[in-house]
Parts: structure tokens; sequence; C-alpha cells
């Protein structure tokens, strides 16, 4: 039996068997390194994070990013974006110099059993373990549009079902969403020779700006300093303080994470879509039927022009919803004895322990408690180190850490920094 299950092979499971087993804890991976980005991002795509802010975490931080590129003769510098690609090799050259060898089968069932949880591959092999770490990141969480979401994968996909974008070379695509997935997909395509449109509830498209120099005079960097998430102190603190995000009450923590950092494209990717892609704003799908050569939508909201469109495939760039019903690995009877959030995520610790005892939780299902950078690779850093912090205290026995009483005394919309 392992004292640590880690099911998930991204930037948040590689990370966390790093300090586990710098910790000496006997340590079981399971999963397809990086798998999110090899598999189901389409080439051509950038990390829109600083390269800076995407490193996994190793306990001495040995194998950062940065020196990853210097290894590989490539430059990794600020407001530069990084190909997707290469991220993906800087995460696969991690696991092979921080971590214990992956086992890259998926784990089809995870179940309580005596003395701790037993885990079943897809190929029908028994692991069991004390603790579990569950980092399964953010694929079995796509969210597509409730009209859609009964038409055929052939009609309608979501962003994350796309290695690869050829397959709509001279078709008709409408891309849904207004962020940096469904802009970034809708510039690739159009670069293809994609006829392509965005369309979006909102009635604009947001756009971050560059960022500002990273060697700037001290009063420009105390009014907007930099941070993981981008610079600003609002930023910061939910970039760099995840712990003391976890004491503001409940309903401030569920509306900030979902609600800070909305959809924005990056500075880099919006002269590829203002005026060579079609822009449909303040629209959303009411009803969507198939037809000849594709899917008939049907349209409202205040926006201006067509109400009505035909195209060959839709490519929602919706989002992810993380909630505990969505975590279909986990047998019903452990799914069940989870407790949930306002948002339907299970709630988690001061250290991302469930409320199931021994099942840690990491990544973007962890946002309502952690704050925005869980949707980010710079949430690992803190996640690894705490979460490995918690496994240890489970197997001495100890209690685990409870929030601090001072949090309840925070008012319940309590100002941020």
């Amino acid at each position: 039996m392992y004292d640590l299950l880690v099911v998930g092979a991204g930037p948040y499971g590689l990370s966390i068997a790093s300090h586990a087993a710098a910790a000496g804890l006997s340590v079981r991976v399971l999963g397809r390194p990086m798998a999110s980005w090899r598999d189901h991002m389409p080439r051509g795509m950038f990390l829109k994070s600083e390269p800076w802010a995407s490193n996994l975490s190793d306990p001495e931080g040995r194998w950062r990013l940065d020196v990853f590129c210097a290894f590989r003769g490539l430059a990794a510098r600020h407001a530069e974006p990084l190909p997707l690609d290469v991220f993906a090799e800087y995460g696969l050259w991690f696991a092979r110099n921080a971590v214990p060898p992956v086992d890259e089968r998926t784990v089809a069932r995870l179940a309580p059993c005596a003395g701790g949880f037993e885990a079943v591959t897809e190929d029908g092999e028994t692991f069991t373990a004390r603790t579990v770490a569950l980092a399964v990141g953010v694929l079995p969480f796509t969210e597509i549009p409730q009209p859609l979401r009964r038409l055929s994968p052939a009609l309608v996909s979501h962003s994350s079902h796309h290695a690869d974008l050829e397959r709509f070379r001279g078709r008709d695509v409408t891309v849904v969403g207004g962020g940096q997935a469904a802009l970034e997909t809708a510039a690739l395509l159009a670069e293809q020779g994609t006829r392509v449109r965005v369309l979006a509830r909102a009635d604009r498209l947001c756009w971050n700006d560059v960022p500002p120099p990273w060697e700037r005079p001290w009063w420009r960097s105390v009014r907007a300093p930099h941070s993981g998430l981008g610079p600003g102190w609002r930023n910061w603190f939910y970039a760099e303080r995840p712990g003391l995000y976890r004491r503001l009450p409940e309903r401030t923590r569920t509306r900030i994470a979902g609600d800070a950092l909305g959809p924005a494209g990056a500075w880099w990717v919006r002269e590829r879509v203002e005026r060579r892609v079609e822009v449909l704003l303040g629209r959303e799908i009411v009803t969507a039927r198939e037809v000849p050569d594709g899917l008939r939508l049907e349209l409202a909201g205040p926006g201006t022009g067509a109400r009505s469109l035909h195209t060959g495939h839709v490519i929602a760039a919706t989002g992810f919803r993380a909630t505990r019903d969505r975590l279909r690995l986990l047998s019903p009877e452990l799914r069940a004895l989870l407790v949930t959030g306002a948002d339907g995520a299970p709630e988690v610790g001061a250290e991302f322990e469930s409320s199931y005892p021994g099942l840690f939780l990491a990544g973007l299902i962890t946002a309502a408690g952690f704050g925005p950078a869980m949707r980010f690779v710079h949430g690992a850093t803190f996640t690894a180190g705490t979460l490995v912090r918690g496994v240890r205290r489970r197997l001495r026995g100890a209690p685990p850490q409870v929030p601090s009483p001072t949090a309840a005394a925070l008012p319940l919309e309590a100002p941020l920094p």
C-alpha cells in the first residue's frame, strides 16, 4: 500500500508527486504526463501566462521553466509568449527529472477500502494507497451550452477536444465564447483558411494589456506589482496569498472565483482576430438543430445582426465547471460523501483535504476555496507544498489543519487589497 497515490500527471499532479517524493513518502503517479497540453490543445497555441509564472514546483526549485529553456537554447522572456508545445516538453522534462516514474494508465475508478483507497486502472489493475491526491485537471469539467449538448460530436465539440484543427480547413465554423480559448482558436482557424466567426454573449470583447516592463521605477511597481496572474494588487493577492484568500467568507470566495479574471484575450492575439474574424456580440444560442451540411442556430440577445445562423460546426470555447458530480471516476458512495460548497465543488480544508479523510484535491476544483490562481499553473507551487504537508499530517494520524477562527470575524463582503 502506497502512502500517496497521485491521480493525474499535469502540472499539479507532477508538482505534488515531486514534493511527496522529496518528503520520503512512497508515491505512485497515474496518468498521461501533460495530457491536456499534448492532446487537447491545437498546435500553434501559446502560453497565456508569463514564463516566470508557469513553473512546475519541486522543493528545491531546480527544475524551472527557464532552466529547461536554457537547456534547450530557447528564450523564456517576460512579455514574450511561449509556444504551448515547448511548455508541454518542459512538463515531460520535469517528470523525468523531479518525479518518480509515472504510470501512464488512466484511473477508471477510485473507491474507499480498508486502510485507505483502491484505484482501478483502465486495464483492470488495482492499486491501494493510504491517501490520494486527485489532480485531474480540467478535462472532466468541460462546459457546453445547454442547447448544444444533445447534438452529435460531429457537429458540436468543446475547444479542449482538439489537438489539431486541420479537419476544419475550408469549412464554416462558429466558435462560441469570448475568452482566450475562443479567440485563439478562431485566429488559428482563420489563418488556415477556415471561414470562422466568434459568437459571444458579452457586448464587447475584452483584451489584456501588454504587461509592464519587468524592470521599472519602484513607484510604478508599488502601484501595480507584478504577480503570477498579472499586474495589480488584486491579482497579486489572488496569485500570491491563496492561504489568506481562503479566510474570506465563502460567499465572497465563490463570487470572486466565478467573476475575477473574466473572459479576455491576450494582447498578442488581438491583431490576429480584429478585422480578420467575424464577431457577433450580444448574442447567445437559444436553440440548435441539425440541418443538411451542419446546424441551424437560433440566436437571442440585444446585439444587432442575424437572429438565425447556419454553420457547419460549433466549437464551444465555453470553459469548465468543476463540480463534485463530474468526478465520475469516484465511486458513487465516495462521491456522495463529499461535502460541497455553493458552487457544487467539493469543499477542501486548509491543506486541500476534502471532507472524506485522506482524499485531497488539487487544481481547478479548488478555485472556490483558494482563489483564481488554482485555474492556472501558477497555483501548483502553493498547492504542492501545502497539500503534501496535509498528507504527512494525515499519515501521522494528526488532526487536519482547520481555518483560523478569525475568518468568522471577517465581514460578509470583505474588501480585497
